[in-house]
């Protein structure tokens, strides 16, 4: 992506099997057609698209969604925390979206507590992780033991780090966040910013929520 002058890499996430394909966050604005050739190189088409998980109200996470809505010829089921909805709704402006600028805008049409189990490709845990943002929510994949952290953590170069304190609003709350992670059987961690982390991720987490 490019943002605020800035060019990175993201890591959206996607899930599937026979029944669902599912997206977990849109990136910014005007991304269609990169997750649409991404969605290709994996042999899993658009046309396929299920379900968008949304983990939080950033522009970087949301941005693509009402085009990614409005490509497809069919229904796509958007799923988002009971806390992210009335941002991606529009009824409530987004924290960092500066005041002149327009915010992306979708219906939510199911809405997620924290703890439930989507039954969804082996089951997908909702663990909700504020500290980022108020309504920041993390997802536990069963099946792969892999945990889609959003911004509730950070990688470098493989290596899991805590959460990026520059753009995290309540950094003491984002370190107990982690700590509410440990619970999980986690192998493998996919963070929005700096992609898979899969060495001694369980050691990591432990000892980041303990910093």
């Amino acid at each position: 992506m490019v943002f605020g002058g800035d060019r990175k890499i993201i890591h959206p996430a996607l899930i599937w099997d026979e029944q669902d394909v599912i997206l977990v966050d849109t990136g910014t604005p005007g991304q269609l057609e990169a997750i649409r050739n991404e969605m290709e190189k994996l042999g899993v088409p658009f046309r396929k698209l299920t379900k968008i998980i949304v983990t939080h109200q950033d522009l970087d996470h949301i941005g693509s969604l009402p085009e990614l809505l409005g490509a497809a010829d069919h229904k796509i089921e958007v799923l988002a925390h009971e806390m992210t909805k009335p941002y991606l709704e529009g009824d409530k402006r987004l924290i960092r979206l500066p005041a002149a600028a327009p915010a992306p805008a979708a219906k939510v049409d199911t809405v997620l507590k924290d703890g439930e189990v989507l039954p969804y490709c082996g089951g997908i845990t909702v663990i909700s992780t504020p500290g980022h943002t108020p309504d920041h929510t993390s997802f536990y994949v069963h099946a792969y033991k892999t945990l889609l952290a959003g911004d509730a953590a950070i990688a470098v170069q493989g290596r899991l780090l805590g959460p990026a304190q520059q753009h995290t609003l309540d950094m003491d709350e984002a370190i107990r966040s982690l700590s509410k992670l440990l619970s999980y059987d986690i192998e493998t961690v996919v963070c929005y910013h700096g992609g898979i982390c899969r060495h001694e991720v369980k050691q990591r987490l432990a000892m980041l929520a303990n910093t």
